[in-house]
Parts: C-alpha cells; sequence; structure tokens
C-alpha cells in the first residue's frame, strides 16, 4: 500500500461492479478513490436485475456458466451484508423464474436450451401448461409448456447501485465525480488501477467492449397494487425472446430488444415488440400504465463474457468489464476475485477463461474521455430515472 494520503487503488467506474470492488477493496484496509463523471448512472441504471444462471445458460457459453452460478450462489450473503451494512433494501426476491414457450416452434427452441441446462447438471424443471397456471394464473392460456428454475432470483438494480454508494461513503471510499481522459491520469496517483467503465472501457484500454443496445420498458400496476403475478417470467413468443419482472412496489419491468446499435433512441418498433410479446404472455398487462420507455447500452465483447484480471502490458491496471448481460449477478464475484487479486496478487483459477489477454494484443488506445455508459428516457413516455441490457 501507498503511504500519505494518496489512495492504493483508483476505481475507474461507479457502476455496481466498480462500487462493489471499492467497498470490497476498501474492507480490507485499502484506499480507494473512485472516478465517475455520473456515478450509478450506466446501464444498471436500465438493468432488470435478473440473477439468473440457469435461464442465461446458452449453448457454447459453459466457462461463463459456471461463472454465473458461483456468483449467484454469493448473492444472499453479498445481499444481507450490504442490507446490514447500510439499511437499504436491495429489493432482492426469491421466487424464481418461470421460462414459458407460446407456440410448437418456440417449445422445440425451448426444450433444446432446457436440455442443455439440463447436461450443464442446472436444476431446472420442466412444467406442463396447467402446471404453469398453477403457479401463475394470469399467464396466458395458449402457452405449450414451460420450465421452472428455482434457483434464478432477481434484485433492483437502482436499490443495489444507492446501497452500494452508501456501503462506499461509509467504508470511507473517496467519490471524484469527473471523467477519466487516459489511465496515466489515475495510474499517476495510485499504486493499482481498476477499470470498470462498461462501454468507456475499450477508450481507456483498447480491449474491445463494444456498445449493444437494449430498449427496456416499465409498467406499472392500476392503483398503486402489487403486480399480478411473482416469479419472474422468461418467455419465447413467436420467436421472440421477452422477460417481465415483477417488483413488489408494483412495477413491472420488460425487455429487452437486442441491438447492434451504439444510439440511444427509443423507437416505436422496439415499444411495440416488447409490449406485444409481454401481452400475450400476460394479458392483464395491457391495463397497466407505461411509465418509461429507456435505452441503454450493455458492454459486450467478442464471445459474450467478461474481461477480468490485468491488462496485458500494464500489469498495475486490473480489468473488470466487458459484463454484457450479466454485469448485476456477476457483481459479488466479480468484486470479490478483484479484491482478493489486488490484496494477494494471486488470480483465482475461475477468472482464467475471462484473462483480458485472450483475444491478443490490445488496440491502440484513443484519447477519449471515458464516461458513464449514458442511458435515457423517452421525452414523451420516460416520466423519470425511474435478445437483454444487462440482466443479470
Amino acid at each position: 500500500m501507498l503511504t500519505g494520503g494518496c489512495p492504493d487503488v483508483a476505481v475507474i467506474g461507479a457502476g455496481p461492479v466498480g462500487l462493489a470492488t471499492a467497498w470490497r477493496c476498501a474492507e480490507r484496509g485499502m484506499r480507494v478513490t473512485v472516478y465517475d463523471p455520473n456515478p450509478g448512472s450506466g446501464a444498471a441504471d436500465v438493468a432488470a436485475g435478473m440473477l439468473a444462471p440457469v435461464s442465461e445458460a446458452h449453448f457454447g457459453e459453459r466457462a461463463l456458466t459456471g461463472l454465473l452460478v458461483a456468483s449467484a450462489a454469493r448473492w444472499p450473503d453479498f445481499a444481507a451484508g450490504l442490507t446490514d451494512r447500510t439499511g437499504l433494501d436491495l429489493g432482492y426476491r426469491t421466487e424464481g423464474t418461470l421460462s414459458v414457450a407460446v407456440t410448437s416452434d418456440d417449445l422445440a427452441e425451448a426444450e433444446r436450451l432446457w436440455a442443455y441446462q439440463r447436461e450443464l447438471g442446472l436444476p431446472i424443471t420442466r412444467l406442463r401448461p396447467a402446471e404453469l397456471r398453477d403457479r401463475e394464473p394470469l399467464l396466458a392460456t395458449r402457452l405449450r409448456g414451460g420450465a421452472f428454475a428455482a434457483g434464478d432470483h432477481q434484485v433492483d438494480p437502482r436499490r443495489l447501485v444507492a446501497a452500494l454508494r452508501a456501503a462506499v461513503a461509509a467504508a470511507g471510499v473517496t467519490v471524484v465525480a469527473r471523467p477519466v481522459t487516459t489511465l496515466d491520469e489515475v495510474a499517476a496517483t495510485a499504486a493499482r488501477v481498476v477499470v470498470a467503465a462498461g462501454c468507456g472501457t475499450a477508450g481507456l484500454t483498447g480491449l474491445p467492449v463494444r456498445p449493444v443496445k437494449g430498449q427496456v420498458l416499465r409498467l406499472r400496476a392500476p392503483g398503486g397494487a402489487a403486480p399480478g403475478f411473482r416469479h419472474v417470467i422468461d418467455g419465447y413468443v413467436d420467436g421472440r425472446g421477452v422477460y417481465l419482472v415483477p417488483r413488489l412496489d408494483g412495477e413491472v419491468v420488460v425487455g429487452a430488444t437486442v441491438e447492434e446499435r451504439a444510439d440511444l433512441d427509443v423507437t416505436a418498433s422496439g415499444v411495440l415488440e416488447l409490449l406485444r410479446a409481454a401481452t400475450e404472455l400476460l394479458p392483464e398487462l395491457g391495463e397497466y400504465h407505461l411509465v418509461e420507455a429507456r435505452a441503454g447500452l450493455r458492454p459486450g465483447t467478442p464471445d459474450n463474457a467478461p474481461l477480468i484480471g490485468p491488462l496485458p502490458g500494464r500489469p498495475e491496471v486490473l480489468v473488470a468489464a466487458g459484463h454484457y448481460r450479466h454485469g448485476i449477478v456477476l457483481t459479488p464475484l466479480t468484486a470479490d476475485l478483484v479484491a482478493d487479486l489486488l490484496t494477494t496478487g494471486v488470480t483465482d483459477p475461475l477468472l482464467a477463461p475471462f484473462a483480458p489477454d485472450r483475444f491478443g494484443s490490445p488496440d491502440p488506445v484513443r484519447a477519449e474521455p471515458v464516461r458513464s455508459d449514458p442511458v435515457r428516457s423517452d421525452p414523451e413516455v420516460g416520466v423519470g430515472p425511474g435478445g437483454r441490457p444487462e440482466s443479470a
């Protein structure tokens, strides 16, 4: 550690991963400074907060699935500890996820994935249509089948960020509200640097992190009531995927489009696609209020897996970025393993498949200001701050 008033660790990015890493480092006795021009305003502000290692297990992502499972197992203690430390409710819920299919083609595609998930040893239970409606009576009657993942949970990312900001403040972490242009700006003042800058990571490090746009809606049950369903619903609707995430305060998050674009426009076609699929699964949602439409940018990588570990050529710089759809579910594990690496100098073997050097040498870094991943409310629909954006 450094002596004097300089930080031991500078963290670039104040999303969940950056804030949780700063918190864990501070708990280990390090002095930490976090840099972000608008803390908490990135992709997590749009994310649904699905903690879904089973539902998010996809073909060809075996190593990533193992990482998701390992991190999801840490979530109960992580959530309890954060609430104990701050007194803030994270909206953490454990009812599980129902995956449902509307058409015969949807069911055939879903069954292929469920079979693969069972081959991996993941706990997923096949359900008939009647069994689905026993669990959620308001589901549409035309469903052809589904499955239940009891271990898939959820959290409210906006509440999570608020709690993490309170936790880092209580731990003595300094948060500096300004953008970072180059790594050398902060490397000159700290022994180690952690880059957790979302899509801004590419501009700082030259690593292949690209923005993947997602449009997300928020509905609200009439009269301030709780939504008429309890489980997260992960649906296949005429070849399209959609998820519905209920909150106890009456909110329902509906997501999400997957667009290889970097703009933040909320489009009529995106809203229509999501609402049509959502009401096909739960017709009652047609009577809910549409209170927000947002677009955010997921930080994607070529293999959809995160970049966690030393930056090639800069051993004093660690990267914790590129989490794509999985930033929320991977927050506890990423923070713990990065803090452990900073403390011991030893990389956990679990991180071997996710080393930042797996794509070769980074591209030359552009000298661009690094800002939080931007999000925007549609000016006509959005009434406040508050394939998927970070769902997990």
